[in-house]
């Protein structure tokens, strides 16, 4: 082309380019890119999404810039790419700077521009920001309605996210698999089992393809819910599994302590020639860690590296960490992550602190809290854990050093733990010392009634780990 002086030609050119970047040879693009004198507003827009398709997005700002400049002016698919480009690379500034030249060029109407725009908002955590910028779309299609709900469940707003599918469904938008798996993934992390069967029967009676996407988001759900069975079900009626779909179920039965369901399915897996990643080993490890299995854990935990070349991360020596420490192997789990390559994070510490409470060892409790100290000094929960050791050898002295440091630092409790529990399709949310719930009044009132139930049975509840 270059000898021919095709390479002169737009048409020739954009295709060039989008080919290029298809094959993920972004120097063969700039090349051809770097040989065009006088590139259209069709050539630009094909580099600035090649640029971001291969993972360069300040290439492809840099390249929009140059555009301006040249007077060339952008067209409504310029946009989409570049505003994917201002999300990966977190320039809020530049972000809304391409916002307001949409709004000043006239592109606001257009869909797939503003639903690019709800997508950065989102990926930046503003989620109010792109509400408004949906509530401005005349036309809403299928896939801004999607965006939208994946938006909510992106920044863990999932009732919000719910409330967005309601609404798509009361506006005649029809949903497609993208949008039904989003929305299943927002029952699973509420925990909403009815709910997530209503959808899964909606899934079904709407004659969605059990795809591997929908299967494992509805495998994921019931298993988060405990409804193992479920999950089960789905699993083995889905004719393609992907990885997702075996991880998901690997995962559950994890989560649920069913450690031989999960290692004879992680078993089943290999046998099937599907390839673990390091998510499938998180969750093997884990199974593991809650069935006491410690020798099996070595043995997976090595097979990682020796047979998948996967290399551990934090996650991976956090479970071996938790594994040794609950089977009273302190010493080991600490020499563990002294061995680590990785820094260790809280959760590691944690770990072998919460070992060492099990198992009343002091020593090396410290060395855990200090680091502790260092990682989340504003964390009471690892101080109380250190002062309730101490009080149970009647060590009162550093129970009182302690507490001084605490005040000192001005470390409190700030965040309550909270619970939630689904009745009739409605979420009910609660948090420690919390009486914000329209029924506090009877429900404190039945509590006071139990207690005193209790009370005439002679419970005594364990009062030693309140200190």
């Amino acid at each position: 082309m270059i000898k021919t002086n095709t390479i002169q030609d737009s048409f020739f050119t954009n295709q060039l380019i989008t080919a290029s970047s298809s094959l993920s040879r972004l120097n063969h693009a700039a090349l051809a890119f770097s040989h065009i004198q006088n590139p259209n507003a069709f050539v630009y827009n094909a580099m600035i999404k090649a640029s971001v398709h291969c993972g360069h997005p300040f290439q492809g700002l840099l390249c929009f810039i140059n555009m301006l400049r040249n007077r060339i002016f952008p067209t409504s698919y310029t946009y989409p790419s570049l505003i994917k480009a201002c999300a990966s690379v977190s320039v809020m500034g530049f972000g809304e700077g391409v916002h307001g030249r949409v709004w000043k060029t006239g592109f606001d109407s257009h869909v797939y521009v503003q639903t690019a725009l709800i997508d950065l908002y989102s990926k930046l955590g503003r989620v109010g920001d792109a509400r408004k910028v949906f509530d401005e779309i005349p036309d809403r299609d299928g896939f801004a309605w999607t965006t939208m709900v994946a938006s909510h469940v992106r920044n863990k707003r999932f009732r919000e996210a719910l409330a967005v599918f309601d609404e798509m469904r009361i506006n005649g938008v029809s949903p497609d698999a993208v949008t039904m798996s989003t929305v299943v993934s927002a029952c699973a992390h509420l925990g909403a089992l009815d709910l997530g069967k209503e959808i899964h029967y909606y899934v079904m009676r709407n004659g969605f393809d059990l795809d591997v996407y929908i299967g494992s988001a509805l495998i994921d759900m019931y298993a988060k819910c405990g409804a193992l069975d479920r999950a089960l079900v789905v699993f083995f009626n889905l004719r393609g599994k992907n990885l997702f779909c075996w991880n998901s179920v690997i995962e559950g039965l994890a989560a649920h302590g069913d450690a031989e369901k999960a290692l004879a399915m992680f078993s089943k897996m290999e046998r099937e020639k599907i390839k673990p990643n390091g998510v499938t080993f998180v969750s093997v490890l884990s199974a593991c860690t809650h069935a006491g299995l410690v020798e099996e854990g070595r043995r997976r935990f090595s097979s990682m590296t020796q047979d998948y070349s996967i290399l551990p991360g934090v996650e991976h020596y956090g479970c071996m960490v938790d594994l040794l420490s609950r089977a009273g192997l302190l010493d080991n789990a600490l020499e563990l992550i002294k061995s680590m390559k990785l820094k260790p994070n809280s959760v590691i510490w944690g770990a072998l602190l919460g070992g060492c409470k099990l198992h009343k060892n002091l020593e090396i409790a410290k060395v855990s809290v200090n680091e502790l100290m260092v990682l989340e000094p504003d964390n009471s929960g690892h101080y109380n854990l250190i002062v309730n050791m101490y009080a149970d050898v009647n060590r009162w002295g550093e129970v009182a050093d302690v507490r001084a440091i605490m005040k000192q630092l001005g470390v409190e409790k700030t965040s309550p733990g909270s619970s939630w529990i689904e009745i009739e399709r409605k979420i009910h949310t609660f948090a420690a010392s919390d009486k914000s719930h329209a029924a506090s009044g009877e429900i404190h009132s039945f509590l006071a009634e139990l207690y005193g139930q209790m009370k005439l049975d002679v419970y005594l509840p364990e009062l030693a780990s309140a200190l």
